[in-house]
């Protein structure tokens, strides 16, 4: 049982990790707002998807901006 909460605990941890570098990392925000673009522009999300999407990664975007000044 210990084994399986101390995997259950790790991958809870690597996880968080990703996602804590997801939202951290610049170059990363760059990249999905431009694949939100294209799919935008091929028509795979309507406008106020994309708009919504988009404002959430400008944000994210301007945070790191900002803390690294």
């Amino acid at each position: 049982m210990f084994i399986v909460d101390d995997l259950v605990i790790f991958i809870g941890k690597k996880l968080n990790e990703l996602i804590e570098k997801e939202t951290s990392d610049a170059g990363v925000l760059k990249e999905r707002l431009m694949e939100l673009q294209m799919r935008f522009e091929m028509g795979e999300i309507e406008e106020e998807e994309y708009d919504k999407r988009e404002e959430e990664l400008l944000e994210m975007l301007e945070k790191i901006r900002s803390e690294k000044q």
